[in-house]
């Protein structure tokens, strides 16, 4: 990457330099939406579908976008253009604004948009040649996870208890014994015959736009595609487990709560699916 640099409120500033105010509610009260889109070979990646979740994100809690999206989507660019990035992410955050702390909105009350870049490896990953492992995690999060919102306070929890159980990351449990999803990704899993089965959308999950692109992919590839929910000893018993996100396309998952998911190798259908997904990525087979 060359110097790095951020988008504030519609001014470019270099990335060291970019301050919110205090009184954000964003960082007052999590009031805020954001998206995260992957950049491969200097091109987003699955652009359009992070946008219109983040269009539907902010409809949902009420903050109003302040650019149309085909604006925001050039900002994206010459954000990657800028800083020279060739593979990582684009972060976006929106927030209701800044005002006295007060738990009503003020009137008229202008949202903030934040834009930058990470650098990221996301094709040569470890994880994915050698699977990660997976503890499984009470879902204590509020019932609107279907809203990409930044109160990630439970994700955090998460990660960390999985940390602390010798895993790499947390699939997340509802009381009725289903996973949900993972902690920031998508769980999926292959059952015994075959189909690939994750969670249906709504309210109890955020919708994975590297989830949708991925079942069209599959279906694409002759890989039947089932949305029901699936318990922990369905997902250690299937033939393969993995999840899938915007920062790292598909990640085998090789054992869940120290049972091996069948030999407790990366699966063929995960490496298949990664590999067809970067080459869609590449050939601007998806939305960007």
């Amino acid at each position: 990457m060359s110097a790095r640099w951020a988008w504030l409120d519609g001014a470019w500033l270099p990335f060291a330099e970019a301050r919110v105010p205090i009184t954000d509610r964003g960082y007052l009260f999590a009031d805020a939406v954001y998206e995260v889109t992957a950049v491969l070979d200097g091109r987003l990646v699955d652009g359009a579908s992070h946008l219109a979740r983040l269009a539907r994100s902010a409809g949902e809690v009420g903050i109003p976008l302040p650019l149309d999206l085909p604006a925001i989507a050039a900002i994206e660019r010459e954000l990657v253009a800028r800083d020279g990035l060739g593979e990582g992410v684009v972060y976006l955050q929106l927030t209701r604004g800044a005002a006295e702390r007060d738990f009503l909105v003020p009137d008229g009350l202008a949202p903030s948009l934040l834009l930058f870049t990470q650098a990221k490896t996301i094709i040569a990953s470890p994880a994915a040649e050698r699977g990660i492992t997976i503890a499984t995690v009470p879902d204590l999060r509020w019932a609107r996870r279907d809203i990409k919102s930044v109160n990630l306070l439970a994700q955090v929890l998460a990660k960390q208890a999985a940390r602390a159980a010798g895993a790499d990351d947390a699939w997340l449990v509802a009381e009725d014994g289903r996973i949900t999803e993972a902690a920031s990704s998508t769980a999926l899993i292959v059952d015994g015959d075959g189909t690939l089965v994750t969670r249906p959308n709504g309210h109890d999950i955020l919708p994975g736009c590297t989830r949708a692109a991925l079942g069209r992919l599959a279906a694409a590839d002759g890989i039947a595609v089932a949305e029901r929910a699936f318990t922990v000893a369905e997902a250690q018993a299937a033939r393969e487990a993995m999840q899938s996100s915007a920062s790292a396309f598909v990640l085998p998952v090789v054992t869940i709560d120290g049972c091996p998911v069948a030999d407790g190798r990366p699966g063929p259908i995960a490496r298949r699916l990664r590999a067809r997904y970067i080459a869609a990525a590449r050939a601007g087979e998806l939305a960007s």
